[in-house]
């Protein structure tokens, strides 16, 4: 009979040999513990050809549709500036004030060297009849007439002079008020009150941009410019929508106004350029956009939920596709425009194939899934 210390002794070593039976249990164990797990629920819809509208996004800029640099006309010292920056203006509103005192003494000069020129003619008016009347009584020779009357023409000439010269003064004397040339949201002042401004420099004082309506310029390629022939027959052309940075769409469509009539050799396009509403300012000159443009119907298009669309590390678009023995495959996929039924795959996926939409985070390649048929927010609401 072993002793009490040896059996002791053993104890660890058994505790050991137990340990490692564990670690050695068969990996066998593990994988079947998973097949007999039940297959994870995925939501899924059949791919559907439809016809969709053939819709081209294409790169663009918002542009104002007037521009007007606010430039002072006469030398002067700033008084006043009258606006708010970043305001709407109205055409003919006052915007700075030059000091007005040089050009208002200006217009008093004028206004008296008018009022001598008229008196010089008077006279001059005066003579001339008195020379006529002794020339008819033969007491005055036919030279003294004749230089009565060039008198006369010459304090007339005098007085056309004076007056043109008052209505410049008086000109000037309204350039020292600074006004809107045009309608527009004006941004921030270039001058201060007290500044030095001169028409010699043309001192650019403040920039108006109309911003109602706006345009978009784009660029299309000559192929897809082609298309849009039906404006330069008369008819209406296609309609023009503006996807915002943020995805969304403009609320107010717009429509094309203007094809250039040549392909730019370097990079074969032609330019273009649509106007859009803009009552409440939400566009503003310079953004980057996305233009498109609804070129009539595309028939047999396959669409998918705009769910069903993942993006992977590089980018590129897939979508989860459940086959035959409802296991689900990655599969890369090219796509088009969003639309309101949801991306358009331009190629990678054949109608009438599943595709889930929901239970992605559940799932890898390969796998068995449970598909369920997929409910969108819409259906779901509209049903009772």
């Amino acid at each position: 009979m072993p002793s009490p210390r040896r059996s002791l002794g053993l104890l660890p070593f058994a505790a050991l040999f137990c340990l490692s039976a564990a670690a050695c249990k068969p990996a066998g164990d593990d994988h079947a513990r998973a097949a007999a797990a039940p297959a994870p629920e995925v939501s899924v819809v059949r791919a559907e050809a439809a016809s969709v509208p053939r819709l081209v996004d294409l790169p663009g800029r918002l542009v104002p549709t007037r521009v007007a640099e606010v430039r002072a006309q006469v030398a002067g010292i700033i008084q006043e500036r009258t606006f708010a920056e970043g305001s709407l203006v109205r055409k003919g509103d006052v915007l700075f004030r030059i000091d007005p005192a040089v050009y208002r003494a200006e217009v008093d000069a004028k206004t008296a060297a008018l009022d001598r020129a008229e008196a010089t003619r008077i006279q001059a008016l005066r003579q001339s009849e008195r020379t006529g009347t002794l020339l008819e009584k033969q007491a005055a020779s036919t030279a003294q007439a004749d230089i009565a009357t060039a008198a006369l023409r010459q304090a007339e000439a005098d007085v056309a002079s004076a007056r043109a010269q008052l209505a410049r003064a008086r000109i000037d004397l309204d350039f020292a008020t600074v006004r809107a040339p045009i309608s527009g949201r004006i941004g921030r002042a270039l001058v201060t009150e007290g500044a030095l401004v001169s028409q010699s420099e043309a001192t650019k004082l403040a920039l108006i941009q109309q911003v109602d309506p706006i345009f978009a310029d784009f660029n299309a390629a000559a192929s897809e410019a082609g298309l849009l022939a039906e404006r330069a027959a008369g008819r209406d052309g296609p309609e023009v929508r503006l996807a915002m940075p943020d995805g969304s769409l403009h609320g107010d469509a717009g429509r094309l106004v203007f094809t250039d009539v040549g392909v730019d050799p370097g990079t074969g396009q032609v330019s273009l350029r649509a106007t859009f509403p803009n009552p409440h300012v939400a566009l503003l000159p310079g953004t980057y956009v996305r233009v498109r443009l609804a070129l009539g119907l595309r028939p047999g298009a396959v669409v998918v939920p705009a769910q069903a669309i993942q993006r992977s590390s590089a980018g590129v678009a897939q979508v989860f596709v459940v086959g035959a023995e409802r296991t689900a495959t990655l599969r890369p996929v090219r796509v088009g425009a969003l639309t309101d039924a949801g991306w358009i795959v331009e190629e990678g996926l054949q109608p009438a194939e599943t595709v889930i939409v929901e239970g992605f985070q559940r799932i890898q390649p390969g796998l068995a899934v449970t598909p369920l048929p997929w409910r969108s927010a819409r259906s779901a609401a509209a049903k009772p």
